[in-house]
């Protein structure tokens, strides 16, 4: 996509990737996604903030090089991960006098992940100023958004803030300001969920710090640029907050029907007691969907056939994505069906060692469930009524 225009001497000039679908091979894509690269022209001084994925490297020197881009002074790196530093080292060599602003702990991570010699940078501290003349870039270190060396670029005569990762969305899109706020809000949940979830509790000083900062746009690293910040600022503060939802999640497997008839069961009797039920067959799943249901839920419900000793691979992959991701769960709880044995309910349990909830008695079955297996699932789902009810009383 050909760089655009966002403001007098502002530029886009990065890449849209419409057919990427896995990222870190391993979180989908399925609406492709957007490296942005912004270019300041000041009247003096012009710089670029951030680059591109490698595999968009032309994409990027080619909107520079459509913009007449003769010299660039300084580019900007608000993070050290090669989706937005990857075309940086072809950006030096083009442009040779360039120097790359960017605060100390980034620079140890650009010099270890590219090939960039020392003398190319300049460090700054927490809050520092660079003057392009009649512009004026502000700095504003956000660590664990979500590196330990992430910050954000304030432009201030403007009032953009530059996030880099942070309130971006996997999004490929024509729009270069957000629209379709729906799609958007859907993209940005999907985004925070399987990205940014796991650091939530650091997020709320970063909101308060945007806050005072006047911002009138917020330009994402990935993703529409917010010309409404309030419309993301408010999204975030909900999925941060320790509030959640009357709602169950259910990831589950079943290799012979057992563990089926547990869950249709116990998502009837979810549901005839007024909680919300998302469930998700493992095979089929797309684990960033999973994420998504994990942001809001009271409740996670695993539910696995014993495989050998222990749970089905897929339950073990789905519960150690949801210990990772560090949701606001207050409950979990397990069920399933053996054979002969096993230790499925330790398995499990003894992987979620991040999460700060309480166990509810799990139902564990023998062969395919009977009559009074399956009361024990009424009554599982009595107890889960009781511990909402008295969560929402509580608000």
């Amino acid at each position: 996509m050909a760089a655009r225009i966002i403001k007098k001497d502002l530029f886009w000039v990065g890449a849209t990737d419409w057919d990427r679908r896995l990222f870190d091979e391993l979180i989908p894509l399925p609406d492709g996604t957007s490296y942005n690269s912004y270019l300041v022209k000041g009247s003096e001084k012009t710089a670029l903030i951030d680059t591109v994925d490698p595999t968009k490297g032309d994409e990027l020197l080619g909107n520079l090089q459509n913009l007449d881009i003769k010299n660039i002074d300084y580019v900007i790196a608000n993070h050290a991960e090669q989706d937005h530093s990857g075309a940086l080292p072809r950006v030096l060599q083009v442009f040779q006098g360039a120097k790359v602003i960017t605060n100390p702990k980034c620079k140890e991570m650009l010099m270890d992940l590219l090939p960039i010699p020392h003398d190319k940078f300049v460090t700054i501290n927490d809050d520092d100023m660079l003057s392009l003349g009649n512009k004026t870039l502000q700095f504003i270190f956000a660590p664990w958004v979500h590196w330990p060396e992430t910050m954000f670029t304030f432009l201030k005569e403007d009032k953009i803030l530059f996030t880099c990762d942070f309130l971006g969305s996997h999004l490929a899109t024509t729009d270069m300001f957000v629209t379709d706020e729906p799609t958007v809000y859907e993209a940005a949940k999907r985004y925070y969920a399987e990205i940014m979830m796991h650091f939530r509790t650091m997020f709320n000083k970063y909101i308060e710090r945007i806050n005072s900062l006047d911002v009138e746009m917020i330009a994402p690293g990935h993703g529409p640029i917010y010309d409404k910040p309030d419309f993301i600022l408010s999204a975030y503060k909900e999925w941060i907050s320790d509030r959640v939802k009357n709602e169950v999640v259910i990831p589950y497997i079943s290799m012979h029907g057992s563990t089926r008839k547990m869950v249709d069961h116990l998502t009837d009797a979810l549901i005839e007691r007024g909680i919300t039920v998302k469930r998700f067959d493992l095979t089929k799943t797309d684990i960033g969907k999973l994420a998504i249901a994990l942001v809001d839920a009271a409740t996670l419900i695993v539910a696995s056939p014993t495989m050998l000793f222990g749970p089905h691979p897929n339950v073990i992959y789905a519960t150690y994505i949801a210990n990772i991701l560090k949701p606001k769960l207050k409950f979990v709880s397990i069920i399933g069906s053996y054979g002969w044995g096993g230790k499925t309910v330790e398995h499990i349990k003894g992987m979620l060692t991040n999460l700060k909830v309480e166990i509810v008695e799990p139902v564990i079955v023998k062969g395919y469930p009977k009559e009074n297996d399956l009361k024990s699932l009424d009554r599982l789902a009595d107890e889960i009524q009781t511990r909402h009810n008295a969560l929402l009383q509580r608000r």
